[in-house]
C-alpha cells in the first residue's frame, strides 16, 4: 500500500519551501515519490488553440497529452460534479509509487505534518485539521508549549523527513504512531 502523508499549514507558513527540502531527501532514499498539490483556485494546464485543448473542447472528458519525457492527463470534470477527492487523484499514479506527498486536502483526512510559524499571528491548524500528527515549527520551545504532538525544528529537514518516513498509521501498518 502507498504511504500517503500530507503538508498543511496557512498560507505562507512554508509548506512548498519544506516540500522542496524533503522530496530530493525522499529521492536519495531510494523512494519513488509523487506529489499531490490540491488548490481552490481554478485552472487550466492547456493552451487555448492548442490541438489537446481542442480535444477537450470538443467533448473528450480525459486527454493525454505526451511529449518526449512527459506524460499529462488532462480530465475534465463538469461544474455539476464536485472538485476531485484525494483518491482520484491517487488512483491515476503509478501502482510503483513508494511515497506521495500532498499539499491540500486539509479536511481529508490522513496524517498530515502542520508547518506553523507562530510569529504570523494565525491560530494553529492542528486542533480543527483531522490527520495532524505532528508540527514543524521555526520555534519549537513555544510550540511545544501548546500542543502534545511532537514539535519539530522546521529548519532541520532531516529530522522532518526521518518523521515522516518512519511514521506508521496506528493500526493501519502496524506502528504505535
Amino acid at each position: 500500500m502507498v504511504k500517503v502523508f500530507g503538508i498543511t499549514g496557512s498560507s505562507g507558513s512554508g509548506k512548498t519551501t519544506l516540500l522542496d527540502q524533503l522530496i530530493p531527501c525522499f529521492v536519495d532514499a531510494g523512494l519513488r515519490v509523487a506529489g499531490v498539490k490540491h488548490t481552490h483556485h481554478g485552472f487550466d494546464p492547456d493552451t487555448p488553440g492548442k490541438d489537446s485543448w481542442r480535444m477537450r473542447a470538443a467533448g473528450c472528458a480525459n486527454v493525454v497529452l505526451v511529449g518526449a519525457r512527459h506524460l499529462t492527463l488532462m480530465r475534465h470534470y463538469p461544474e455539476a460534479v464536485p472538485s476531485p477527492e484525494l483518491d482520484d487523484a491517487l488512483a491515476v499514479l503509478p501502482p510503483d509509487t513508494d511515497l506521495v506527498l500532498v499539499e491540500g486536502y486539509k479536511r481529508s483526512d490522513f496524517p498530515k505534518l502542520e508547518v506553523f510559524r507562530p510569529a504570523l499571528g494565525r491560530a494553529p491548524l492542528w486542533d480543527e485539521v483531522p490527520g495532524v500528527v505532528a508540527v514543524a515549527t521555526d520555534d519549537p520551545a513555544a510550540v511545544a508549549a501548546m500542543t502534545t504532538l511532537p514539535v519539530l525544528d522546521l529548519n532541520d529537514a532531516p529530522a522532518v523527513f526521518t518523521f515522516i518516513r518512519d511514521y506508521r498509521v496506528p493500526g493501519r501498518d502496524g506502528g504505535a504512531g
